[in-house]
C-alpha cells in the first residue's frame, strides 16, 4: 500500500510494525497517567490541568519515545518488493530482503539481493547463525 505526501511515496512496507506496534501501546497507556494528572488537578480550571498534564506527559513519554524510535533491538528494517527475481533460486516471486540490523548494514548497495520467502527464511537463518540478531 502506498500513500502521497509531499515528499514523494511513502510505502507502508518501509514502516517498521514493532516500533508502530509499541508507539501504539504506549499511547494507549498515556491515557490513564495523564487523566490521574487531570483528577489530581481538579481544583485548577480545565485550560491550566489539561497544559499541566500535556507537560508532564511531554517529560515522561520523551524518553519512552525516545528508546522506542532508537533502540538496536527494534531496528531490523525489511523491503519488500511485489515482484522481483530471487537472487538465490532465481524464481519470480515476491522478493525480500533486510536492509539494516544490528550489526548488518545494506542501505548503500547498488545492487540490492532480493529472494523469494523461502530463501530469504534460509538467508535469515544464515545471518542468526553469524551472530545478527534478525
Amino acid at each position: 500500500m502506498r500513500f502521497f505526501h509531499k515528499k514523494g511515496v511513502f510505502d507502508m512496507a518501509q514502516v517498521n510494525w514493532k516500533r508502530y506496534g509499541l508507539y501504539l501501546i504506549r499511547w494507549q497507556l498515556s491515557t490513564p497517567i495523564l487523566a490521574g494528572v487531570l483528577v489530581v488537578l481538579s481544583n485548577v480550571d480545565k485550560i491550566t490541568g489539561t497544559i499541566i498534564a500535556n507537560f508532564i506527559g511531554g517529560l515522561i513519554f520523551f524518553w519512552v519515545d525516545k528508546v522506542i524510535f532508537t533502540s538496536d533491538h527494534l531496528s531490523v528494517q525489511w523491503e519488500v518488493m511485489d515482484v522481483v527475481l530471487c537472487t538465490d533460486c532465481g524464481r519470480k516471486a515476491r522478493g525480500y530482503r533486510i536492509i539494516r540490523t544490528k550489526g548488518y548494514d545494506r542501505t548503500g548497495d547498488i545492487k540490492p539481493e532480493f529472494r523469494c520467502e523461502e530463501c530469504s527464511q534460509k538467508k535469515t537463518q544464515e545471518l542468526r547463525q553469524r551472530g545478527i540478531e534478525v
